[in-house]
């Protein structure tokens, strides 16, 4: 190459993340991705009902094995994504200052936010069930134990403003309990949201715990709030009417609804409500004495 032609820059594609793969929309749709002054930054994909149905199927098919992994198993698997996440600081300081119109000193606290949080909810994967779950007094021959399973497959609508630590706080609760997640990130800024699907590929999260698409919340959202195969949908992200309508579509089938909540300070303390909210209890009686050593329980 003479040193009078310029290099030219490879531009980065972003796709989708669904099932543990790279796809784009299967509309072949993008829309424009800006900064905070307008400038260009990337065509993100427009993803379409059928990606949303793609989404669940892949959410669905890896419920059994990460739900029946041991709890001790999943915290190193989140431990392991905020490894990732720290080994690539650069490029997310990078895309969530662009994202957020941060300066690149607030940009990296944000990051590093996001990282603390990954293995905040990590240490919580083998203790949530001991806080929630226990022996219940009884009175009678007999003894109960209440343990939480998780829910099943949570649509969740990411946050629109604190687009990555948002994203973050939303993802990690669902999936450190067993739950897998079918995530529309923030529409105006969905770059950060997919690049943590490469971070997660290259993670030993097992591909379907988590799927991330970009594109209109108000087009997949009352669909993935209708769906079937979805069991719980948290509305962190959804405007008022959007809220509305989804949980409207969400109580014809009797899913568990997280509702956004007023003013939502992402830098806060989490607290465990974003596990629990996606819990089930399951409790065991079984009765003691004589009829307890036969090994009988309902």
């Amino acid at each position: 190459m003479s040193e009078s032609t310029a290099r030219l820059n490879v531009f980065k594609t972003y796709k989708l993340y669904v099932g543990g793969k790279f796809p784009r929309s299967e509309s072949g749709r993008v829309y424009e991705v800006t900064d905070s002054k307008g400038k260009w930054l990337a065509n993100a994909p427009l993803s379409s009902r059928k990606d949303a149905r793609d989404a669940v199927v892949a959410a669905r098919k890896a419920f059994g094995g990460w739900s029946g992994a041991t709890a001790y198993n999943r915290g190193q698997i989140l431990y392991r994504v905020a490894e990732m996440l720290e080994g690539r600081r650069e490029q997310f300081v990078r895309e969530v200052g662009e994202a957020e119109g941060l300066s690149k000193s607030k940009a990296a606290a944000v990051v590093d936010a996001a990282v603390d949080r990954w293995v905040w909810y990590a240490g919580w994967t083998d203790k949530i069930g001991q806080v929630v779950g226990g022996a219940n007094p009884v009175a009678g021959p007999f003894f109960n134990l209440s343990t939480p399973e998780p829910t099943g497959v949570v649509a969740v609508v990411a946050p629109q403003e604190s687009s990555f630590l948002g994203l973050v706080s939303v993802i990690a609760p669902v999936i450190a309990t067993g739950n897998t997640v079918v995530v529309i990130a923030s529409e105006r800024s969905p770059l950060p949201a997919l690049s943590l699907g490469e971070v997660l590929a290259t993670s030993d999260l097992p591909g379907g715990v988590v799927n991330i698409l970009s594109g209109k919340a108000a087009e997949m959202g009352p669909h993935l709030a209708a769906h079937m195969d979805v069991n719980a949908i948290d509305l962190a992200g959804a405007d008022e009417a959007l809220a509305k309508e989804l949980e409207i579509a969400a109580a014809d089938n009797l899913k568990r609804v997280l509702r956004p909540q007023p003013v939502d300070d992402w830098t806060a303390d989490p607290g465990t409500h974003r596990m629990t909210a996606f819990l089930e209890t399951k409790t065991v009686w079984h009765p003691t004495g004589s009829l307890g050593a036969s090994g009988s329980s309902y």
